[in-house]
């Protein structure tokens, strides 16, 4: 009778071992996404580019590697807006997966800009290329990740995974997604972003738009408890200038909208938006912790507004 009571528990301590080692990313391909993202060849990523043309094909490869469905020819959402910066019409295009979910008909959007600023004037050392390791090739890798994920591991939500183009020039690849979005809008339940996740000297990794949508809190607060990064709530405080990121990156056009978001980032180090923004200077531990601990939300988000 006590050997099979030890032998019960030893398989129900190997099935919770599973199910926690399961709820986790594949690290050694998240690193090898953001290292081949934030590369000397790519050039900064720039819209417009052949670079950013190489990334996007990266990102279509992967997709379709991981047996994702889309909604799009070739995974493409092709868009074009007027660059003032530029001067001219510009051609961007976003990437994008599909999960169809197993019980819900609503939709969690799941978004990282793969865009970045390019080349620009030399550093007294002779580096002119934002490579944008953190901004925004941190984001991406972990959003083949957690698509990769759910391929694998069907969600209850269907879950759209859009990697998009031109954020660095004003949202424009988000703001063509909701414009010409491929249901509904009031479909979406949530729209979870994420840009800036691969290091943090603190430790923290910041949930930012609780402030209007403050019933996700307690669900955020549930599903991190416990784990690496510390998740902190803020920066989402209206009239509080640029310490307010409503509208900083993706999400905003979601906002705009009116469609509930969460914004997953770290605070600006000194690296942003320079040319030392490079792989060599990402925290990987921080970088995989950050993207498991999001997986956690994305899942617990999974559960629980299927209550709504």
């Amino acid at each position: 009778m006590h050997l099979r009571i030890k032998l019960l528990a030893a398989f129900l301590f190997s099935i919770s071992t599973f199910q926690a080692f399961s709820q986790s990313v594949d690290d050694k391909k998240l690193i090898r996404h953001i290292a081949y993202l934030s590369a000397d060849d790519l050039k900064g990523r720039k819209t417009g580019t052949v670079e950013n043309d190489m990334a996007r094909e990266y990102i279509i490869d992967e997709l379709r590697t991981s047996g994702i469905n889309t909604l799009y020819a070739d995974f493409t959402e092709e868009f074009r807006f007027q660059s003032r910066r530029e001067g001219k019409t510009l051609v961007g295009k976003n990437v994008i997966g599909f999960v169809p979910g197993t019980v819900s008909k609503k939709i969690i959007v799941i978004t990282a800009h793969f865009d970045h600023v390019g080349i620009g004037k030399a550093t007294a050392e002779g580096d002119s290329i934002f490579n944008g390791a953190d901004d925004n090739a941190s984001g991406t890798a972990a959003l083949l990740e957690l698509a990769k994920y759910f391929v694998e591991n069907p969600p209850k939500h269907s879950m759209l995974f859009a990697a998009l183009d031109g954020e660095e020039m004003g949202l424009q690849g988000a703001r063509a997604l909701v414009a010409d979005f491929p249901f509904d809008l009031d479909q979406i339940a949530l729209n979870i972003n994420m840009d800036m996740i691969s290091r943090n000297e603190k430790g923290e990794l910041y949930a930012s738009g609780t402030y209007h949508n403050p019933e996700l809190k307690s669900i955020l607060e549930e599903a991190s408890a416990g784990k690496k990064p510390q998740l902190k709530f803020g920066h989402d405080l209206p009239g509080t200038g640029s310490d307010d990121w409503t509208k900083s990156s993706d999400h905003g056009a979601f906002f705009e909208k009116g469609i509930p978001h969460i914004y997953f980032g770290v605070e600006d180090h000194e690296d942003y938006h320079k040319q030392s923004d490079e792989f060599k200077n990402i925290d990987p531990q921080f970088f995989i912790d950050a993207t498991n601990l999001i997986l956690s939300c994305v899942l617990r988000f999974d559960e629980v507004l299927l209550k709504e």
